[in-house]
């Protein structure tokens, strides 16, 4: 695995503390700002409704530009992101900053994933992108605990300022370590890009990404609140069950990456089976602790088990337009990430109470894995077929890949 990818892997982990730590902020920015707790998990969803909008946005504005450089450019505009956020003096405009944040972060992801694509074998592909999501399971780990420990020792703006720190420490891994990418050969046309959007294959790869994400992160965006008056634990403990969500991430990503190169769809809907079943355990027992500590690993490995597969799978049926293939994936998750936590915030505003969210991201991974079944079904029926994947050099022709195994 080229370092380059390692060093993309290093940056997504400032991306990912800064896009999930306000799981464990929620409370503090509430009580400064003067909002609800739903009102403040409204600013998970702007970051990601940022990164939906953001990244075929960026990667068709940036589809002829050098990568190397626009990487540059995209992880300097994030770090600005975390100064505002850290400085804003209204919640108004700490939501602007996080849509700023999230169009930076979008574009980076699409445009890093292309190039870690780009540099690996096509049966490596998942173990590649399981290295970039591996900075986001460490993000998890130690990021996302961090900031919710910060948030409770140092106000919450320290989060955001320790984040801007690690924008700084990326950009500089980036400038020193990441080869400049020599443009293909042939220069990439917005209008072939845009053609994978006739498949329906690539319909329902989005489908599943934004569901099976959104399934989770409905639960999770609201999982503090949920550990401290449902669980009736005390707010201490909330970084550190936090990192062991992120523990379970980092060992399903390790985990699924390596399998899914092999058993795809086997990954796939054991995986979002697993988030279902999960799901439904915590809206059962949410009030026993040590049943809400144990699922909340349970729930990270199985919601980042499945990431790999899920990048893996629009590179895929979208292989000859890598750079639109990365954003889609990233626009994907990121619905989820838009609407699970908009639908968590509407149960909440119900008066059914946070448990409830669980059982809101379990209606969301059912169908998931009912749209996962229907792409194999579709998958098995459909012949291998040519395209063109453009790699750093020069685009070249292969086969697409053969029905995946589950």
């Amino acid at each position: 695995m080229p370092v380059a990818v390692y060093v993309l892997g290093l940056s997504v982990f400032a991306l990912g503390t800064s896009e999930f730590m306000l799981s464990g902020l929620l409370p503090p920015i509430a009580e400064d700002m003067g909002v609800t707790i739903p009102q403040a998990g409204l600013l998970i969803s702007a970051f990601a409704i940022g990164m939906v909008v953001g990244a075929p946005l960026l990667a068709v504005a940036t589809l002829r530009l050098p990568r190397r450089t626009t990487l540059v450019c995209l992880i300097s505009l994030f770090g600005l992101g975390q100064v505002a956020g850290a400085l804003a003096p209204s919640y108004e405009l700490l939501f602007a900053s996080r849509i700023v944040s999230a169009l930076a972060c979008a574009g980076f992801w699409a445009v890093g994933a292309a190039v870690a694509i780009a540099m690996v074998d096509k049966d490596q592909r998942a173990r590649a992108m399981a290295v970039m999501i591996g900075g986001l399971s460490i993000a998890n780990v130690l990021g996302v605990p961090a900031g919710a420990f910060l948030g409770e020792h140092l106000g919450w703006r320290a989060a955001f300022w320790s984040v801007g720190a690690a924008s700084a420490i990326a950009l500089a891994g980036i400038l020193v370590l990441i080869p400049k990418i020599p443009l293909p050969g042939e220069k990439p046309s917005l209008g072939r890009e845009l053609r994978i959007y006739r498949d329906r294959q690539v319909w329902l790869s989005i489908g599943v990404t934004a569901l099976a994400a959104g399934g989770v992160f409905c639960a999770f965006s609201y999982l503090s609140p949920l550990l401290t008056d449902v669980a009736g634990l005390d707010s201490g403990w909330v970084p550190w069950i936090l990192g062991l969500f992120g523990v379970g991430a980092l060992a399903g990503t390790t985990v699924g990456g390596r399998v899914a190169d092999a058993h795809l769809f086997g990954v796939l809907v054991w995986g979002i089976s697993g988030s279902t079943a999960f799901l439904t355990a915590l809206a059962l027992l949410a009030s026993a602790q040590a049943a809400a500590v144990a699922l909340a690993f349970l729930l990270g490995f199985s919601a980042f088990f499945t990431a790999p597969a899920l990048n893996a799978r629009m590179f895929n049926v979208a292989g000859a337009a890598p750079t639109l293939a990365g954003a889609t994936t990233t626009a994907a998750f990121n619905l989820g990430n838009t609407g699970g936590p908009w639908l968590g915030g509407t149960v909440i505003d119900a008066g059914l109470g946070y448990a409830a969210t669980a059982w809101a991201g379990a209606a969301m991974t059912v169908t998931a894995l009912a749209l996962a079944l229907v792409a194999l079904r579709l998958d098995r029926r459909t012949p291998p077929r040519a395209t063109r994947v453009v790699t750093s050099g020069t685009p070249v022709a292969t086969s697409a890949p053969e029905p995946s195994r589950a």
